[in-house]
């Protein structure tokens, strides 16, 4: 995880998870990256999914999150945020 930037540890980035629950804030955000953004999305739905067994492909998909368009990445960042909010 060092190769991650400090300020994009969260999600399955996070360096505070353990590996069932990286798995499935993965998959969460290949659900919600699939409805937001459809075909546009295919190249980071691909790495989310190679993530969940293979750690390397985080820092890849992460560089592919960024790469979306801004609009789509806004919409994929709040749909996981307001999934993943704690229930205070």
């Amino acid at each position: 995880m060092a190769e991650i930037p400090t300020a994009d540890r969260f999600g399955p980035w996070s360096d505070r998870i353990d590996a069932a629950e990286r798995v499935a804030r993965l998959r969460s955000l290949r659900a919600i990256v699939r409805l937001t953004t459809g075909p546009r999305g295919e190249r980071l739905g691909d790495l989310l999914y190679r993530a969940e067994k293979d750690a390397a492909a985080l820092v890849p998909a992460l560089a592919a999150l960024n790469r979306l368009a801004t609009l789509d990445r806004r919409s994929v960042l709040a749909s996981f945020a307001a999934l993943h909010r704690s229930a205070a």
